[in-house]
């Protein structure tokens, strides 16, 4: 499964990089939001300029993925992240850190054009659309 980051989709929205070409190849079952990503892009719907069209390309694709819950396993493994990379003096931002702990309680590849956040995070797999369409 596929966990789409707020940038990924953005960017797909956008027509940016391979994002959109790379999302039509995968079957919508393969597809998935983290609820923390999708209130990210809710959030940017409401501030763009294009919002009418950018609600239209968001609603289509909520109706077609599953959206991944922020829940209690995400939540243990969001503290125990939080914890390893304070500790080791490599934090990322906290959405970025429950995006992560809900790919990684979910078995999920992070698709994402942030590498440099997400690459410190162990045991997540990642792909960047964006560039290897």
């Amino acid at each position: 499964m596929f966990a789409l980051d707020a940038n990924t989709i953005i960017h797909a929205f956008q027509g940016k990089g391979g994002v959109a070409a790379r999302l039509v190849t995968v079957p919508p079952s393969r597809i998935a939001i983290p609820a923390v990503a999708l209130f990210e892009v809710e959030r940017g719907v409401l501030k763009s300029r294009n919002a009418a069209l950018r609600r239209s390309q968001l609603d289509e694709l909520v109706a077609v993925c599953r959206v991944l819950p922020f829940d209690e396993r995400c939540a243990a493994i969001g503290a125990r992240l939080h914890a390893d990379l304070e500790r080791l003096g490599c934090k990322i931002g906290p959405l970025d850190t429950l995006i992560a702990a809900t790919a990684l309680a979910h078995g999920a590849t992070l698709v994402t054009h942030n590498r440099r956040e997400f690459e410190r995070v162990a045991g997540l797999r990642i792909e960047d659309w964006y560039r290897d369409a």
